[in-house]
Order: C-alpha cells, then sequence, then structure tokens
C-alpha cells in the first residue's frame, strides 16, 4: 500500500528551521500502515529535510555554521540576471544551504509508528523566505 500526503507550510523568515516530527507521526499514524518506510520531501531548490536533535543552542549552531560556510556576501555566480525568469536570482545562498542539508529523509515504520533515535527531530529548513513551501510524504508499507 503507498499513501501520499502534502501539506503547505508558511515561512516566517529569510533562514529558519521548522520542526515537522509530530506533523509527520501523524500523517504515519492516519495512514493506517503498520509497517513500512515514511519519505519526506521539500518541493523546493532552496530549502532542506534534515535530521537532527530539536535544541534551540543546536539550531542556532547549524545556522551560524551555513552562514560562515556559505556567506551572504560572496559573489555568486547565481546571483546575475536569469532571462529565462525575467528576474534576477537573488538566491544563491538558499541554493547551496538546501544543496548541503538535502532535500529529504526517510524513516523505518514498525507497528505504526516511526523508528528513529529519542533524539531525531525531523526539520524542514528555509533558506530563502518567508514563503508558502508544500512538504511532500510518502508512506510505502503493509
Amino acid at each position: 500500500m503507498v499513501v501520499y500526503e502534502s501539506f503547505t507550510l508558511l515561512t516566517k523568515d529569510y533562514n529558519q528551521l521548522i520542526v515537522l516530527t509530530d506533523k509527520i507521526s501523524e500523517v504515519v499514524l492516519e495512514s493506517g500502515i503498520k509497517n513500512g518506510i515514511v519519505a519526506v520531501i521539500t518541493k523546493h531548490t532552496t530549502t532542506g529535510i534534515t535530521v537532527n536533535e530539536s535544541l534551540e543552542c543546536l539550531e542556532n549552531d547549524i545556522q551560524t555554521f551555513l552562514e560562515r560556510l556559505i556567506p551572504e556576501d560572496f559573489p555568486y555566480t547565481h546571483a546575475r540576471m536569469l532571462r529565462s525568469y525575467g528576474s534576477t536570482a537573488g538566491n544563491p545562498t538558499g541554493h547551496l544551504k538546501a544543496h548541503i542539508t538535502g532535500n529529504n529523509c526517510v524513516f523505518p515504520i514498525v507497528e505504526g509508528e516511526i523508528v528513529k533515535g529519542d533524539a531525531q527531530d525531523i526539520y524542514f529548513c528555509e533558506f530563502d523566505g518567508p514563503a508558502r513551501r508544500t512538504v511532500s510524504i510518502s508512506i510505502i508499507g503493509e
């Protein structure tokens, strides 16, 4: 059996980490699938999906690390007029941060629950907000 679900987030900040664990667990429970896998995927190239411990101090460290690794004031090639879009690309850092965090995560489901470590949480990462964003969830199992 395959269950597909999606939901929309309205992000508030240019860079933002949002914990999705409870929402994903709720969707898995409502799917009725007892054993299988769940895949969480962002539909945007300047956002990410990642897994880490949900601590405010760690979230700050992650944001600081990405800002140091991918500074806003670097002369990126992508920060130029894109004729195909008819506008200037102002989000090269978003694309690069999303490249680092990845766009998905996958967890096993056993007896109707996501199998993850006690400290693991699923994050949606916004790197070009605020914006309206869509997250896809595919649950495969029986």
